[in-house]
């Protein structure tokens, strides 16, 4: 199945029978990523009496229950409620799925401190305003380990808050990355960049989002794409999420 757009007065076409997963798949144990000292993903069934809900332990079907942190446990896409004092949710935020998107690669830079980043510079390079809703970002170096890396700790790199506020002049409002925050790992709570691309407290953006933790294997190349965002309904602030791109072609 094929489907037109018109991305800025061009027509290009997306073939939905060739999506490009960038999720990680969530699963149990250390081979999944894991950010933030954040309790691995369990799994137990449901026992009530004689019924056992695992048909490894004899049960007649698998009713299991499921322990996970969003942010902490793989890919996820969060909103301003995750640092908001208000309450919004992800399933009131994202109401609608699919997004033109461009895709860049980009190498953080290392600063005095030791710290890698990626500079507002960098994004002026490869992004222009009113281009795309959406921008996938994927870091250099690009080692498979990011489908298990833990990074708690690590310092990871992250991105400059002024470069954020790039993005929303730009008029990005959903943000994906390879990386486990947009902020430092530790940052005595400033959470810069954050709030610089939800524009908290000031004028929170209540239907942007950011997507952490995805990967982009090396063999995708750089451009335009159709961005699908798929989400749980959760009323929470962020959830487990599974983005998809589809190469656009004129």
């Amino acid at each position: 199945m094929k489907i037109q757009l018109n991305i800025n007065n061009t027509q290009y076409q997306a073939n939905l029978k060739e999506p490009i997963d960038i999720s990680i798949p969530l699963k149990e144990g250390m081979e999944n990523p894991n950010c933030f000292y954040a309790p691995l993903m369990e799994t137990s069934p449901v026992i009530a009496g004689d019924f056992i809900g695992s048909t490894r332990q004899g049960g007649l079907l698998n009713f299991l229950n499921v322990k996970l942190n969003p942010h902490g446990n793989g890919t996820h896409t969060e909103c301003v409620g995750h640092i908001a004092k208000e309450i919004y949710t992800i399933n009131q935020s994202l109401k609608t799925f699919c997004f033109p998107a461009k895709l860049v690669t980009l190498y953080p830079q290392k600063q005095e401190n030791g710290d890698r980043v990626i500079s507002k510079e960098q994004f002026e390079e490869v992004i222009k305003a009113g281009e795309v809703e959406a921008l996938v970002l994927r870091t250099m170096p690009n080692e498979k380990d990011k489908l298990s890396r833990h990074y708690s700790g690590t310092n990871p790199p992250y991105l400059h808050h002024s470069g954020l506020s790039y993005l929303v002049d730009c008029g990005i409002k959903h943000l994906l990355l390879d990386l486990p925050s947009v902020d430092r790992e530790e940052d005595e709570g400033k959470l810069l960049a954050h709030k610089a691309f939800w524009q908290y407290p000031e004028q929170p953006r209540t239907d942007c989002t950011i997507t952490e933790m995805i990967y982009v294997p090396d063999n995708v190349p750089d451009g335009l794409y159709l961005l699908n965002i798929q989400i749980a309904s959760f009323e929470i602030d962020a959830s487990p999420s599974k983005p998809v791109l589809y190469k656009l072609l004129k």
